[in-house]
């Protein structure tokens, strides 16, 4: 397998080759990793439930009642009372007719462009979307479109350009810029044109909007787009759901290869899910103060004149470029016990290495004052 030991031999060379980091405590802000005290920057647990007593009680509880595994797919054996009114609950959180869960965003992504396209259609894509999207889009045999990133124009030029079924897919969050997709824009646009539009707001659910339902809610938008949001960030539990009407979830449910062909996720995970669904729209409070926490980091950065990207989220990255100083400077950071993602291509830009620094309301102003020390220490010469 020489051929293998090169590629990863180029990965090392490249400064890309990617390695974990074993956790000795459970999610949280205040970490230990291979028996050293962090501080976590790098986590989308936004809100702080991964760890929450009430999502852990709901979880023991579901195991209690209804076991481990689910035992099949949920159109075989698998969809247990959870499972429905999770789902239930999802519809109404974002004002959706129905919902249906997936094992991850990834697998909800993949129905999603392979239940709905085919060839002779057309998939229309930001350029920085997620992988998922990209891989869905590829699967799926229909023509792909990429437009320039949250670029309207140059969205309304692809579509005046598309053919057969049309279908527009867009993070909500960018995942790795943090910033938002011109939603209201793109939805008029896709009407103009007939085209279907799909929004995957794994980063927006639960952070952005009134009641957190994502970034439909925060534009208001009163033509719904299909909602792909995911359980295993805000909501700090794990799955995906997508969110829509009646005709794309009964076309998801009869072709999605993804949804119809994997086993159901463990029903005591719907009842965790339930637990956080309950905090994220009962507890204003987090995300309040989770803008506060986004407004201090901002403020302090610019003082530092680091290189901020425009991002009012909780993902707040700091553009290094160089993929070497990059990794460096990560791990000078952790040095200091300070975890913080160091990401680099082909996951971002060519020349675009960053720190992707992530916020949550189990940070504290302190939290974010050291990592300011830190950072002013590392990066001022």
């Amino acid at each position: 397998m020489h051929w293998l030991k090169q590629k990863l031999d180029q990965q090392r060379q490249q400064h890309r080759y990617r390695t974990h980091k074993v956790f000795d405590s459970p999610q949280q802000v205040h970490s230990k990793v291979d028996g050293k005290d962090v501080i976590s920057f790098c986590s989308n647990d936004y809100l702080g439930l991964a760890n929450h007593p009430q999502l852990r009680a709901a979880f023991q509880q579901g195991a209690e009642n209804w076991g481990v595994g689910a035992g099949a797919a949920h159109l075989v054996n698998g969809h247990r009372r959870p499972h429905q009114a999770l789902e239930e609950a999802l519809a109404e959180f974002t004002g959706q007719p129905r919902a249906l869960l997936f094992s991850t965003g990834y697998m909800a992504n993949l129905a999603i462009a392979t239940a709905l396209l085919g060839k002779g259609d057309s998939v229309i894509q930001d350029k920085l979307n997620h992988a998922s999207m990209i891989d869905a889009a590829q699967l799926s045999t229909a023509k792909l479109l990429r437009y320039q990133h949250v670029n309207a124009d140059s969205l309304g030029r692809q579509l005046a350009s598309a053919s057969g079924n049309k279908l527009v897919m867009t993070d909500g969050v960018f995942s790795m810029d943090g910033n938002i997709a011109p939603l209201p824009d793109i939805a008029q646009l896709c009407e103009s044109h007939n085209a279907l539009l799909m929004v995957d707001d794994a980063h927006g659910i639960g952070v952005l909007g009134k009641t957190g339902a994502g970034c439909v809610e925060h534009f208001g938008l009163s033509n719904k787009p299909i909602i792909m949001g995911t359980l295993g960030k805000a909501f700090g539990s794990f799955g995906a759901f997508v969110a829509a009407d009646e005709d794309v979830i009964e076309a998801l449910i009869q072709f999605g290869r993804s949804y119809i062909y994997t086993t159901a996720t463990p029903p005591a995970l719907a009842t965790a899910s339930l637990s956080a669904l309950h905090i994220v729209k009962t507890e204003q409070w987090r995300r309040d103060k989770l803008q506060e926490l986004i407004d201090l980091f901002r403020e302090q950065a610019l003082q530092l004149d680091l290189k901020l990207m425009p991002s009012d989220t909780p993902i707040q990255p700091i553009i290094i470029g160089d993929e070497k100083a990059c990794m460096e400077l990560g791990e000078k950071l952790y040095a200091d016990g300070l975890h913080v993602g160091a990401v680099r291509p082909p996951t971002v830009p060519e020349g675009t290495a960053r720190l992707r620094i992530t916020l949550s309301a189990e940070h504290s102003e302190a939290d974010v004052h050291q990592l300011m020390t830190a950072l002013e220490k590392h990066c001022i010469q």
